[in-house]
């Protein structure tokens, strides 16, 4: 094999890493009082830890070949409840975050059962469960901000340092690596992987597919819940007007996943090196005084470049399938 053709291989899987560095290293250039510093550095992983934690879970139902549109609608109403369970209801707080949690659990069933039992088309369907969702957390607000005192605890869950670093950071990774694990290491993960590409096949294979599709929206659910509980950590106060900014990035971040590292198939490392991608981009931007718009617009144009390629790279990977199949 020539240079040029392992050249040919290596792209679409570290691309995006290589194109991240280029960016790094073209910022810092650029921007080099601003840009490469420890400051910039310690704001990029602390203000994205949020959207990582959320393309991960809108990942898990990707795996599966399936959609959660609930990881940005959710995440209002769980900031919300961990708030209000709080300083309305006087709940403790870990009290409260063990309700918001089992909230996030009870929604992913619900769209777990809606998509396997009820035969709904999961975009549809965690667009309509979404939706009320949201619903709920503007009638509880009344359009009104929630806030009060909140206990040391509650918020040391965003405010501690480890190691110079924010704790959110070390979420992320360990959030990471445990589902790195689950869907590399464990038969979990193939079965998922399996469902995802043909779920006919699988459930011919004697994979309960069911279970696993209902059991990946309610893991979504779950960590969409903690998310909402570091982000309310983080702002102290809960609005239903914050959250619904998240759902475009996250999603693309899971899509751009699909692009990298395991080029065709959603995965752990490669959502990750596309939710810093986005980080790097935006943050070099704005440096440059981007104006407002430029975030959504830039998010935006990413998801179609992304999911134009993670189609592309999937179709490539059929076409290698039949080939080798053909061979055979």
């Amino acid at each position: 094999m020539g240079p040029a053709e392992r050249l040919r291989r290596l792209l679409p899987v570290y691309g995006l890493p290589i194109l991240t560095v280029g960016l790094i290293v073209l910022f810092s250039i650029l921007l080099p009082d601003t840009f490469p510093t420890a400051l910039n550095a310690r704001s990029i992983l602390s203000d994205k830890s949020v959207i990582a934690l959320l393309s991960l879970s809108a990942m898990l139902p990707m795996i599966a070949g399936r959609i959660d549109l609930t990881v940005g609608y959710g995440i209002v109403l769980w900031h919300v409840a961990a708030i209000s369970l709080q300083v309305t209801y006087g709940f403790s707080w870990p009290a409260a975050v063990a309700i918001t949690l089992v909230g996030g659990v009870m929604s992913g069933l619900v769209n777990g059962l809606l998509v396997e039992v009820a035969q709904i088309d999961s975009f549809i369907a965690t667009l309509g469960t979404g939706t009320i969702l949201y619903s709920f957390a503007m009638w509880h607000t009344d359009g009104r901000q929630i806030m009060g005192p909140l206990p040391h605890g509650f918020l040391a869950i965003n405010a501690t340092w480890i190691l110079g670093l924010p704790i959110s950071t070390f979420y992320v990774l360990g959030v990471a690596v445990l589902l790195w694990l689950i869907t590399e290491r464990l038969p979990v993960g193939r079965y998922l992987y399996a469902i995802g590409a043909n779920p006919k096949a699988a459930a011919l294979n004697g994979i309960p597919v069911r279970a696993y599709v209902i059991g990946v929206f309610v893991a979504s659910g779950l960590l969409t819940a903690f998310t909402g509980v570091l982000l309310a950590s983080k702002l102290r106060i809960g609005q239903a007007s914050v959250g619904l900014e998240y759902l475009l990035p996250a999603l693309v971040g899971a899509f751009l996943g699909s692009t990298t590292i395991r080029p065709g198939r959603v995965n752990v490392w490669g959502t990750l090196v596309g939710v810093l991608i986005l980080a790097v981009g935006i943050s070099g931007l704005q440096q440059f005084g981007a104006a407002f718009f430029v975030e959504p617009l830039f998010n935006g144009a990413t998801l179609i470049v992304a999911i134009g390629i993670a189609g592309y790279a999937q179709r490539r990977r059929s076409a290698v399938r039949r080939s080798r199949d053909a061979e055979k």
